[in-house]
């Protein structure tokens, strides 16, 4: 393969990826809980890895919630709210190969192929981002609900908002869940 073909297939893998990097969303919920009784929520303990992400957590949750009705209260909702952000390395190695020469098969020498050619191995890092999210109801303070969602974190602050608000109503875009009798 020469090296306007490795390069094509370099950006071809990276425009995939890219258009394939959709956060992981998961959301559970107790199916004993009557979220028709829920209407107003408080902000318990938000625990952020960085303090400006707090406020922007808040923020797009009020946001999903208020579209789904839900009012808050600075205490004594009918519902807490925690919620905690994570961040975390991860590795990936990608080896490209070059010259396969004659390919697979047996030679004149009775071995495989003639010149296997060279490959190439590269690391990259990244930083996945965690969000985890948990509703109690406040008298009991048993757990009704969790939405978590991960995604790959960008350099720029203005993406990572924009896949936080992004993914935030992904999370909530079944909520309340209809408890089936």
């Amino acid at each position: 393969m020469n090296v306007k073909y490795r390069v094509l297939f370099s950006m071809a893998i990276a425009v995939l990826a890219a258009t394939a990097s959709l956060a992981e969303v998961k959301t559970d919920y107790d199916r004993t809980a009557d979220f028709s009784h829920y209407k107003t929520y408080s902000w318990g303990k938000v625990h952020t890895q960085t303090p400006l992400w707090g406020d922007r957590i808040q923020a797009s949750v009020a946001s999903a919630l208020a579209a789904k009705g839900w009012t808050e209260v600075e205490s004594g909702g009918d519902v807490s709210i925690m919620a905690m952000e994570m961040t975390e390395d991860h590795r990936t190695l990608n080896t490209y190969y070059d010259n396969f020469g004659g390919g697979w098969g047996w030679r004149r020498w009775g071995g495989f192929g003639e010149g296997f050619g060279t490959s190439t191995t590269t690391e990259e890092t990244y930083k996945v981002g965690t969000l985890v999210v948990d509703l109690f109801e406040t008298n009991t303070k048993k757990l009704i609900w969790r939405g978590s969602a991960s995604d790959t974190l960008s350099d720029k602050s203005d993406k990572n908002i924009k896949k936080l608000n992004s993914d935030v109503q992904r999370m909530f875009d079944h909520f309340p869940p209809e408890v089936k009798k």
